[in-house]
C-alpha cells in the first residue's frame, strides 16, 4: 500500500550524522514548519496536518532515527533526547533552513524542547503536542520532578510491555489482541470510538519502528525499589528516563520564542493518571506490590509541564495552553480543525 498521500513527497537527505527521511508538501515555500513525531510512529502521522497548513508556510516532517525510513542508528540514552535533537539540527543544516517553527508530538515534544535548550536562536516558535514531561517518563514525583529512587526505578526500557514489543517486531497488523499496534492506536493514540481515515497508514507507521536494545524499547535493568525495574543506557525509552532527561532549564534560554502547548484532555499516555506510568497502575491495583502514595506516587506529567512553562513565562517568555476536549494523545487526529486553528494562530503571531 502507498503510505505517502498525494501532494506530499518523501526523500532521504544525507546529513552530517545519518541519512534522514523527510516529507514535504509539493511546491511550497515560505517559513519552514518542521513536524517531529513521537514514539512508535513516524512522519506519516503528520500528513493531514501538513496538507491543511496554509500555503504561506512550508511544512516538513522528518523520521527520527530508528523510525520510518531514516537510518536505524543506535540511540545513546545517556544523552537524554539529544541524539534525536542533533538529528533534527543536522537536517535543518543540510536543507539550509532559516530559524524553524518546531512542532513536536509526545516524545517529539521532548526532542524539540531539547533543541530549544541547545539552539534557541534557531527556533522561530515552539509547539508542544501532548509532550513528554520535561522530567521524563516515570520515576519522579512533584512539580519539580524529584526522583522517587536514585536509580530511576519505574522508568526506562524495561517498562515496555513485552507482548506489545513482540507484536511490533513481528509486524502484527491484526486486531485480535488489545496489545496489537492497531488496537493500541485505536485505544490510546486517539480517543475511542474514532477510527481515523488513515488507520492502515498509521499502523504501517508504527510498524516501521526498529525493535532492539539500541532502538525501541532499549535496555533495562533491575532495582531494589518497587517495581524492580531500572533504566538502561541504550534505546528509546531510556532517553526519557529521569536519570537521563531533564528539560526544566527552558526559562534560561535566550532568546525565548513563543510556545504553544496543545493537548488532548483525555490523553491516557501523557497524563497525571497515565496508563503507562507503573506508579499510577500500581495505585489502581493493576501492578502488584505498590508501596503506597508516600513511597511511590504517580507522576504528575501535565502539572510538571505547566510548572516549567509557567517559569518560562515568569522569565520573560510567553506560552499558551490549549486543552482540547474529546481528544486523546493525538489531538491533530482527534480534533483536526481545532488543532489546525490553534497552530496557525500561533504561527501567525510568532
Amino acid at each position: 500500500m502507498s503510505t505517502v498521500l498525494p501532494g506530499l513527497t518523501a526523500r532521504r537527505v544525507p546529513t552530517a550524522g545519518l541519512t534522514v527521511n523527510v516529507l514535504e508538501v509539493d511546491g511550497r515555500s515560505g517559513p519552514p514548519v518542521l513536524f517531529v513525531h513521537g514514539n512508535v510512529s513516524s512522519s506519516l502521522f503528520w500528513q493531514p496536518t501538513m496538507l491543511a497548513l496554509p500555503r504561506r508556510y512550508r511544512p516538513l516532517a522528518l523520521d527520527l532515527r530508528g523510525f520510518g525510513d531514516t537510518d536505524a542508528a543506535p540511540v545513546d540514552a545517556t544523552r537524554g533526547l539529544r541524539d534525536f535533537a542533533d538529528d533534527v539540527a543536522a537536517l535543518v543544516q543540510a536543507l539550509d533552513l532559516p530559524p524553524v517553527h518546531l512542532v513536536g508530538w509526545s516524545m517529539g515534544g521532548g526532542v524539540v524542547m531539547r533543541y530549544l535548550l541547545d539552539r534557541p536562536a534557531a527556533v522561530a516558535s515552539l509547539t508542544l503536542v501532548n509532550p513528554v514531561s520535561p522530567y521524563g517518563f516515570g520515576g519522579t514525583r512533584g512539580l519539580d520532578g524529584v526522583l522517587v529512587a536514585p536509580d530511576g526505578a519505574g522508568s526506562g526500557g524495561g517498562t515496555a510491555n513485552p507482548d506489545f514489543v513482540s507484536r511490533l517486531a513481528g509486524g502484527d497488523r491484526g486486531e485480535d489482541s488489545p496489545l496489537s499496534p492497531r488496537q493500541v492506536l485505536l485505544a490510546h493514540y486517539v480517543k475511542p470510538p474514532l477510527v481515523p481515515d488513515l488507520v492502515d497508514v498509521y499502523v504501517e507507521s508504527m510498524l516501521s519502528t526498529v525493535v532492539g536494545d539500541d532502538n525501541y524499547p532499549g535496555t533495562g535493568g533491575t532495582s531494589d525499589t518497587w517495581p524492580g525495574i531500572a533504566p538502561g543506557d541504550r534505546g528509546v525509552l531510556n532517553t526519557m528516563a529521569p536519570t537521563h532527561l531533564r528539560l526544566d532549564g527552558l526559562s534560561e534560554v535566550d532568546p525565548k520564542p513563543p510556545v504553544l502547548w496543545i493537548r488532548g484532555v483525555d490523553d491516557v499516555i501523557v497524563s497525571d493518571t497515565s496508563l503507562y506510568d507503573l506508579a499510577y497502575l500500581g495505585s489502581i491495583g493493576a501492578v502488584p506490590g505498590w508501596p503506597g502514595m508516600d513511597a511511590c506516587p504517580p507522576q504528575p506529567m501535565v502539572a510538571q509541564t505547566r510548572s516549567v512553562l509557567d517559569r518560562y513565562a515568569d522569565a520573560g517568555g510567553r506560552y499558551q495552553e490549549v486543552a482540547l476536549a474529546d481528544a486523546a494523545h493525538s489531538p491533530h487526529l482527534d480534533r483536526p480543525e481545532e488543532f489546525l486553528a490553534a497552530l496557525v494562530d500561533h504561527l501567525d503571531g510568532a
